[in-house]
């Protein structure tokens, strides 16, 4: 990668200065780093280089500095020239072409990477209860942790993508008892949920479920004629399995559609039966970190980092919702990851130090856990932010796919940190402008593709309106790009046309540092920037160069250089599990 390359021979330029005494003060022993740059002005070159911390080991003004360091730089392919200190490197086609090469050799697997050494990663998000629909929330996580897990891949980790199931508790009788109600509806029982906002809390009043009931009547007509409004423990459960089944179908079909893909669904349920819950608990028991507190049983969490200890157990005897996701947490490690990535909402915050804690307390790293909390989601509508539920097609996951479309709604939930609050423009979202920020990272590939069949493709003179056969046959032009005269590209005498070529070809290269850099940093937002740059300096290109001329040659280097863009917009919009569309 050029910008590792320009701080090793800077690194070793600085050795051998300090070989030959000509660094002040400074000696090899001096620690400091170094960061390879895009100056501000282009004018200056490529890549920049400042050296002015090194002045403190020196003593040297940093402009001297500078010069003395360039002075023992060794690259026969770059101009290099100093500005107070600052190194800048202006690279010639030696460094450039090999760009354009080794994209179309290695297609598809351009900017795969090794940064991850096969670490074994438990990724787990979106895990909603199966009590409703997925929000737009849920829609957020779902982008972001599967676009995260193809990333981490690309990278070289192990990745394994889970959604945990929160399917003990009163939620899912809960559930059961909302089906009921919409049950009876359906069979003409003048039955509604409770007008008192309390006891409404214990119901799942949304429509949703008249469409479950529906189904449940045509699938147990029998069970369905023999309830009451009054309901036995056996009914009730079967109605709780039933709408649970049912709403978790309904989730994992809409997880699909929306291109999120889990390796396993781990219900809590199944932790409870195995036995880990319990054992987890004699366990930290025997460790001694359990207590009896005012009749329920405190975690000693504050000895492992937490602000206070915490209740496992209550005064009536059940375990908290902290019991299960201990021994959850726990089981993950024991299941033999490596790494633990949760995605979780803001509102988790406090969370994060109390599972920490019980991961140090049962005798892991607590560093193997990452948590990644995610804020919330704004939907604007005609420039103005929405009340959520205020406009139903708007409240839920699904609805906004419907309004925007897959590849809007995964584009959009992706390309904020996830740190930060989003706010998802619906008409934006909906347009084909250059403002829409996918449309103008996904016309870019199709503008790629259609100069290809351009190239073809018969042609229509325009002086004589006669067609004229294409001027590369597929099969000759792939042979062609192969063997590119790459050095074309730099002999045009337009600066400007020079420029932009060099621009977009530096982009490219650009793509394997950025992937590197946004694995271990966890941030697939940082591909959807680069893209926007990349389909920037791509639009910019097309502008100013004609692709298709009479000059055969030249027109085979700019479609390999053109092709060179339509793999890494392809390679990295399928990163974010995207389209890349060859029409538009």
């Amino acid at each position: 990668m050029l910008k590792e390359f320009i701080v090793e021979i800077t690194k070793n330029a600085i050795n051998s200065a300090i070989e030959d005494k000509k660094l002040g003060a400074m000696t090899l022993q001096d620690n400091f780093a170094l960061n390879a740059e895009y100056p501000k002005n282009e004018d200056f070159g490529d890549f920049a280089i400042n050296v002015s911390s090194l002045s403190r080991f020196a003593k040297l003004p940093p402009a001297v500095l500078a010069q003395s360091i360039a002075s023992y730089i060794n690259c026969n392919d770059c101009d290099i020239n100093t500005v107070a200190g600052f190194i800048n490197f202006k690279l010639k086609k030696d460094f450039l072409n090999p760009v354009i090469t080794e994209i179309l050799n290695l297609q598809d697997s351009y900017g795969a990477n090794d940064c991850g050494h096969g670490e074994k990663v438990l990724l787990e998000y979106v895990s909603a209860n199966p009590t409703g629909p997925f929000h737009i929330g849920h829609g957020r996580w779902a982008a972001m942790g599967s676009a995260l897990a193809n990333l981490l891949k690309f990278s070289g980790y192990d990745v394994f993508q889970e959604f945990y199931i929160n399917d003990a508790g009163n939620q899912i009788k809960n559930l059961g008892r909302s089906l009921h109600i919409r049950v009876l509806q359906e069979l003409g029982h003048s039955v509604d949920f409770p007008a008192d906002e309390a006891a409404r809390k214990s119901y799942y009043p949304g429509e949703y479920l008249v469409p479950v009931a529906r189904m449940f009547v045509n699938d147990e007509p029998e069970f369905s004629k023999k309830l009451g409004v009054e309901i036995s423990d056996q009914q009730l459960n079967y109605l709780s399995s039933y709408a649970k089944e049912k709403m978790l179908d309904l989730q994992k079909e809409l997880l699909n559609k929306f291109n999120t893909h889990f390796d396993n669904f781990y219900f809590e349920t199944d932790l409870h039966k195995s036995g880990k819950v319990e054992d987890c608990v004699n366990k930290l028991r025997k460790l001694g970190l359990l207590y009896d507190k005012e009749d329920a049983l405190w975690f000693k969490s504050s000895l492992f980092g937490d602000d206070q200890d915490r209740v496992i157990r209550k005064s009536d005897g059940s375990n908290t919702y902290l019991t299960a996701d201990i021994a959850y947490h726990y089981d993950k490690l024991e299941r033999g990851f490596e790494r633990l990535i949760n995605i979780w909402g803001a509102d988790h915050h406090g969370y994060v130090a109390r599972i920490k804690a019980s991961i140090e307390a049962l005798g892991h790293d607590p560093h193997r856990l990452e948590v990644l909390l995610g804020q919330l989601v704004n939907i604007v509508l005609n420039g103005e932010q929405m009340r959520m539920g205020k406009r139903k097609n708007m409240v839920t996951l699904e609805d906004l796919i419907e309004e925007v479309g897959v590849d809007a709604t995964r584009y959009w939930m992706i390309i904020r940190d996830i740190n930060t609050t989003l706010d998802f423009d619906i008409e934006l979202a909906k347009s084909n402008t250059d403002e829409n920020p996918v449309f103008y990272v996904q016309y870019a590939h199709a503008r790629a593709c259609s100069i290809f069949r351009n190239a073809t493709s018969e042609r229509v003179d325009v002086h004589s309106n006669k067609s004229q056969p294409a001027m590369f046959s597929s099969d000759e032009l792939f042979d062609a790009l192969m063997n590119a005269n790459l050095d074309l590209l730099w002999n045009d005498q337009d600066e400007k046309v020079y420029a932009v070529t060099k621009k977009l070809v530096l982009k490219l290269e650009e793509f394997k540092s950025m992937i590197v850099f946004a694995a271990k940093n966890r941030a697939p937002y940082l591909i959807c920037k680069y893209l926007q740059e990349l389909a920037g300096a791509f639009h910019q290109f097309y502008t100013f160069s004609r692709v298709l001329s009479d000059n055969r040659e030249l027109t085979v280097a700019r479609l390999a250089l053109v092709k060179s863009v339509a793999i890494v917009i392809r390679n990295a919009l399928g990163i974010l599990a995207v389209n890349a569309p060859e029409k538009m």
